[in-house]
């Protein structure tokens, strides 16, 4: 970034992430949202068509120039939640959840180093998202326990990463609320269909093109991809 163009609060973040989605021309398709621990203010990024994979197990090559794989678990809603004067409660965002996936967000960054700006710098470079692939799902998603869900993440035929939770946000219902609200101000709300993943369980793991990398939840699934 030139000298004094760091981005000076969270509004102004979120206000370069759409500025730059309407220059691209492009539609959301999907949200990111997460947290840095269980009682911190959120934060989100919107997920256009362009990198949103839906069913799909390669990421094109040429994509994104640096590919850092997270395991991560996301909602489908089934209807949406439009602006409104009240906030959304818990329930009413949970009634429009219509499913539950296992998802692989891969992170990338305009900047040259992942990681080497200011945080906020980062947050308006749509918090580092790349391309999100969406999995196996399930509709009886309030048997979940996201805290409690074993996450296994192989690179080739190795298991990297084989532990219980590990999402820095905790529960996600809660982004999930937040989010909501969010969107209403800067999206006119979350649509009828958006996909929301909702943080790396396993933090990020940086890989070559070519690498096949798979994550698991055993209560959703397995989604195997190939890294470009």
């Amino acid at each position: 970034m030139p000298e004094g163009c760091e981005v000076p609060s969270d509004d102004v973040a979120y206000r370069v992430q759409h500025a730059t989605m309407h220059a691209m021309g492009d539609r959301i398709a999907g949200w990111k949202v997460g947290a840095r621990t269980p009682d911190s203010e959120p934060f989100a990024a919107p997920i256009l068509a362009a990198t949103l994979f839906d069913g799909e197990t390669v990421l094109p090559p040429g994509l994104c120039r640096l590919i850092g794989v997270e395991a991560e678990i996301a909602y489908r809603f089934g209807h949406g939640l439009p602006p409104r004067d009240a906030p959304y409660t818990t329930a009413e965002v949970c009634d429009a959840i219509v499913s539950v996936h296992t998802a692989i967000e891969i992170i990338d960054t305009r900047f040259a180093t992942a990681g080497s700006q200011p945080a906020l710098d980062h947050l308006a470079d749509q918090q580092s998202h790349g391309a999100l692939f969406v999995g196996p799902g399930i509709t009886d998603w309030r048997s979940l326990v996201p805290v409690e869900e074993r996450v296994i993440l192989t690179v080739g035929d190795k298991v990297v990463d084989d532990h219980v939770g590990g999402n820095s946000a905790g529960d996600p219902i809660r982004t999930l609320v937040w989010l909501a609200a969010h969107a209403a101000r800067y999206a006119g709300g979350l649509a009828a269909g958006t996909i929301v993943t909702t943080g790396s369980t396993t933090g990020t793991l940086f890989v070559e093109p070519g690498t096949r990398v798979s994550a698991t939840f055993p209560h959703l699934g397995t989604l195997s991809l190939t890294c470009g």
